[in-house]
């Protein structure tokens, strides 16, 4: 599976928060929900978001995807101060610490301080960060902005159906819905900013690099080495390890070995079945010893202390 496809289809939603908004001016909030990746969609009126990376006006249409831990304002155009704060957990406290998630509800998946408030959105946290997707997570900015038309406005209109309904499996509905929004608001983003695309996106540019990435996504478990890629990709060794330094920023078995042991942090969390022995060959390992030195060294935690540490930040609060 290349990586694009893997990103792609990455993002598996679990009971996910997803609220229609609704807000009346003056409004702002501020988020501290520490959740691995946030979308929000305007659906009606305004909104500006202003986080430590950066501040964005939004209108209807436009697309905003936050990517955690870091905290982040949303509030009318004007900017106003916070009166609420989101937690983690989706804990909803007014400025005094007042619990206001239930008082200011209205109804099936509406919440806001104003039922018929001018400033719409739909909003979208994926509190744990292996429903999205390691690479999709490393892929992405901390702040995305896509303006109206990125996504499909007819999708948005689905999910903020669903999301106010109260039919049967809503909620896994819901998740899938959120999920397809997602994924076509990651994509959008990739072709529309590829100066700061991953840079196995940016390699695609150069065919002889495009051919060796193809490789090593698709046979990853293959005992590869600078002379065998060299040889499939019908060029010299310097050949290639000079076009591809260029156009990935990297070398070729560098970018092997960060590509293995992402697709490993996301096997040990989406498949806790699989030993260590099946995710290291699976990845290209010869063995769980060779695989656990090389992760540790990468993430600065074991295999097993990785996992263990995925399910617990799995747990709701």
């Amino acid at each position: 599976m290349d990586p694009l496809t893997q990103l792609l289809d990455g993002p598996r939603a679990r009971g996910a928060c997803t609220l229609h908004t609704v807000m009346s001016p003056p409004w702002a909030i501020d988020v501290r929900d520490h959740a691995a990746l946030t979308l929000v969609v305007v659906i009606s009126g305004r909104a500006r978001v202003i986080s430590p990376h950066g501040e964005a006006d939004l209108g209807p249409g436009d697309v905003a995807l936050m990517r955690g831990p870091d905290p982040y304002v949303v509030s009318d155009s004007a900017g106003s101060s916070p009166t609420i704060t989101i937690l983690p957990g989706q804990r909803c406290v007014s400025a005094e610490g007042e619990e206001v998630h239930l008082t200011m509800s209205h109804g099936v998946g509406t919440w806001g301080n104003d039922p018929d408030g001018e400033d719409t959105m739909i909003v979208g946290a994926y509190e744990d960060g292996s429903a999205v997707g390691r690479l999709a997570l490393a892929a992405l900015p901390p702040m995305a902005v896509l303006p109206s038309g990125r996504v499909d406005p007819a999708l948005v209109d689905l999910l903020t159906r669903e999301v106010t309904s109260d039919r049967v499996a809503q909620a896994s509905l819901t998740d899938r819905l959120l999920d397809s929004l997602l994924v076509m608001a990651v994509r959008a983003w990739l072709e529309e900013d590829c100066d700061r695309c991953p840079s196995w996106l940016r390699g695609q540019s150069d065919p002889v690099v495009a051919h060796a990435l193809d490789l090593l996504h698709e046979r990853v478990a293959e005992p590869w080495t600078l002379d065998t890629l060299a040889r499939a990709c019908v060029v010299s060794r310097a050949t290639l390890a000079a076009r591809f330094q260029r156009a990935v920023g990297t070398p070729p078995m560098t970018y092997l070995r960060t590509w293995r042991l992402t697709l490993a942090a996301d096997l040990l969390t989406a498949h806790p079945e699989l030993g260590l022995e099946a995710v290291a060959a699976r990845v290209g390992y010869g063995s769980a010893f060779a695989f656990s030195t090389a992760f540790r060294r990468h993430t600065g935690v074991s295999p097993s202390r990785y996992r263990s540490r995925s399910r617990l930040e799995a747990v709701p609060s």
